[in-house]
This record gives structure tokens, C-alpha cells and sequence, in this order.
């Protein structure tokens, strides 16, 4: 593979995830592509991985908001062996913590991009992957916004 050929797109790997009832406003969000985070009304703290408290102070007053979509890259590797049989079809694909313009980090993937585009500070933006009821939510290069 050179640096020009696409890594996978993913568009076709699309695990059902389980919906607990504390999540269900996030993958219900996803169905209409928004990105949907919780955060604490006591502290502030913008909250991932949605849930009914705040890791940070320990409130149990959090709401849901409306997230931008858009972040940058903050760390990221490359799979090529070893990944689950839905993904084992796909590699090479990156995997990647991306940092969200109102804070928390991500673990998702980045698709639509070439090996030499990946790099750390990457913008990016949601994108998302339709499944039966919910959606995956993934980014790929931003190309109108800079590092």
C-alpha cells in the first residue's frame, strides 16, 4: 500500500452497539446525525461517554447537548492484523482518539482519508454510518477548517 491509496472506509462494518436506557437519547441523535454529549449542570464538565452523573464532581444533574461534530486528531494507529471479524474485512482502517472542540476525547475511527493525510492536530468532523435504528459515529478530514 502506498501513502495515496485510501485506508477503509467502514462504511460497511457497522457493529449494533448496546443501547443502554442512560444512552438512548445519544443513539437517537445519531439516526438524525447530531452528535449529542452530556454535561454536568453543577461543574460544567462537558461529559463522554454519555452517562447519568458527572465523573468529575459526582452530580447526577447533567443534561444533554448539541456537540459541533468537529475536533481534531488527537492520537491515532493504523490496524492492519488482529482486528475483530466485522473489522478483519476492512483493514487497514485507523482508529483514533479525536478531540472534540468542546473538550472530551473520542475513541472512534477516521475514514475517507489517505495514509500521508493522517497526522496528529488533523481537523476533523462527524460523520455517520447508518445501521438498523442507530448510527456510527466516525469522522473524516475537515477540509475547510485548519490546525
Amino acid at each position: 500500500m502506498t501513502g495515496s491509496d485510501r485506508l477503509a472506509s467502514l462504511a460497511d462494518v457497522i457493529p449494533v452497539p448496546r443501547i443502554d436506557p442512560e444512552q438512548r437519547a445519544y443513539w437517537q441523535g445519531t439516526t438524525r446525525e447530531q452528535l449529542l454529549l452530556t454535561s454536568c449542570n453543577s461543574c460544567g464538565e462537558v461529559i463522554w461517554h454519555p452517562r447519568p452523573f458527572c465523573p468529575s464532581c459526582s452530580s447526577a444533574d447533567v443534561s444533554w447537548m448539541p456537540a459541533s461534530g468537529s475536533g481534531v486528531i488527537y492520537s491515532y494507529t493504523i490496524v492492519r492484523v488482529g482486528a475483530e471479524a466485522e473489522y478483519a474485512r476492512q483493514m487497514p482502517y485507523v482508529l483514533a482518539y479525536v478531540e472534540l472542540d468542546e473538550g472530551p476525547r473520542v475513541l472512534t475511527n477516521v475514514v475517507g482519508v489517505t495514509e500521508e493525510d493522517l497526522s496528529i492536530g488533523l481537523p476533523v468532523r462527524a460523520v455517520f454510518h447508518h445501521g438498523r435504528g442507530f448510527a456510527l459515529t466516525r469522522f473524516s478530514a475537515a477540509p475547510d477548517r485548519t490546525s
